[in-house]
């Protein structure tokens, strides 16, 4: 019986959602299998050449093949599992060779069932590629370490017995003589499920791990010039503080130079700084899932990668954080020069406006000055005036005591032109406040 829907305003992604932790589904293998990983560092467009290889891929096995792109996509061709895998910035291809062999390991692996040369036409930049041997456990290599070295081409073994026991895994986490890596799952207990979910994790601890360390050589490739950037901003810093005489333009220029530097070691840096830190914590959750226990004379994985990865992954954070700190550090030194700027700026400003007020006083005491001879030779040309008017009615027959007058009028017309410059220059005040 199925129940009956209820009529509600579901959200939109609702579906999308319960289907995300559905998207990449743990494989079943069978206690006999041989299983190849790549992960491809990919473009948006080679992503779509890709998939369209893959559909190749079907034609050429004689299936029909997928129209439309997915997160995780999984077809088994008879004896031939196929699985890829979309994630943010690489695509992984996982192959399943379930053919029933009795070859030694190795010798057979996940690629040996494709098609000729389709592998090598796959676009994209190879990052991980290995192969997995997965088998029942066997008297023999149990006791005889040097069967099980043999099949890792003499290489140094890291391995454990994870799931309290229940299998072993060895690996060298090296290249070997075909440019792939090597694993080696012996199931003692396992269920089908069990050991594809073993397989899973083991794919990408060795996936994650290396995408983790794509950010070391950029680490290594920046330092030195921050070490170069990192004195010059302490000789810098050293003279602001003994408050040495500096060219300011020029140290501001430097201070520009290594601020540029710096933001495009950031722009250039960050994202593969942060997918480290991602990825390695990635890897360590992943190495807690597999629970191992110690194999005598050998290292276990979580030792391994905790001795190996984890310095190369702080190496990363610790460049990280040193561009971070010379960024402020170099904020903090260029405020300080524009504040030493800025203070002789300020300082210049105020010797310019002293000056100006000297002159202006000096301006005003020369305008005084002129005003008195204003006053004197207004007064001289008016009392000149007066005495032409004067003649005039002298000659017109008017009885008038011409020296006495011009006597008179001498200090009146003085007065009158002094109060009448005042009273101009008092206004001119009063509109200059008004503005």
């Amino acid at each position: 019986m199925t129940a009956k829907p209820v009529a509600l305003d579901f959200h939109p992604l609702r579906a999308d959602l319960y289907q995300e932790l559905h998207s990449r589904p743990f494989q079943v293998l069978p206690p006999r299998a041989r299983v190849s990983h790549i992960a491809v560092v990919t473009t948006p467009e080679q992503r779509k050449s890709q998939f369209k290889h893959l559909q190749s891929l079907h034609r050429m096995l004689g299936e029909p093949w997928p129209e439309e792109e997915v997160t995780c996509y999984e077809q088994t061709f008879d004896q031939l599992r196929v699985r890829r895998e979309v994630h943010l910035e690489f695509t992984a291809y996982t192959f399943t060779n379930l053919a029933p062999s009795d070859a030694e390991p190795f010798e057979e692996t996940g690629i040996s069932a494709l098609p000729r040369d389709w592998l090598e036409k796959l676009e994209g930049t190879v990052v991980a590629a290995f192969h997995i041997d997965v088998s029942p456990s066997s008297e023999h290599a149990r006791n005889e370490p040097a069967f099980m070295r043999r099949h890792f081409e003499g290489m140094r073994l890291v391995g454990s017995s994870p799931q309290e026991g229940a299998a072993r895994v060895l690996a060298t986490f090296q290249l070997h003589s075909d440019n792939f890596g090597r694993f080696m799952v012996i199931n003692d207990s396992m269920s089908d499920s069990q050991l594809g979910r073993l397989v899973q994790r083991l794919m990408e601890i060795e996936t994650y791990r290396l995408m983790s360390l794509l950010a070391l050589p950029v680490a290594r490739e920046i330092t030195p010039a921050l070490n170069d950037m990192d004195q010059q901003l302490a000789t810098i810093t050293q003279a602001l503080a003994d408050n040495v005489t500096l060219d300011e333009q020029t140290i501001l220029a430097k201070l520009t130079h290594i601020a540029a530097k710096i933001e495009a070691f950031r722009a250039h840096s960050t994202f593969r700084f942060s997918a480290t830190k991602a990825y390695h914590r990635l890897v360590l959750t992943r190495l807690e899932e597999l629970r191992e226990d110690e194999v005598s004379g050998h290292l276990t994985i979580t030792e391994f990668m905790t001795r190996r990865l984890t310095p190369a992954v702080k190496t990363c954070e610790s460049v990280s954080v040193r561009l971070e700190d010379l960024s402020r550090r170099v904020d903090r030194a260029s405020d300080m020069m524009r504040t030493r700027v800025e203070l002789a700026i300020q300082s210049q400003n105020q010797e310019l406006l002293s000056s100006m007020d000297r002159r202006s006083r000096i301006q005003l005491m020369m305008q005084h000055t002129v005003e008195g001879f204003s006053v004197v030779a207004i007064s001289y040309y008016l009392i000149g005036l007066l005495s032409l008017g004067l003649n005039a009615l002298s000659e017109a027959g008017f009885s008038v005591n011409k020296p006495v007058a011009l006597g008179v009028a001498i200090p009146v017309v003085l007065a009158f032109v002094f109060v009448a410059i005042r009273l101009i220059h008092h206004r001119f005040i009063r509109m200059a406040n008004h503005q």
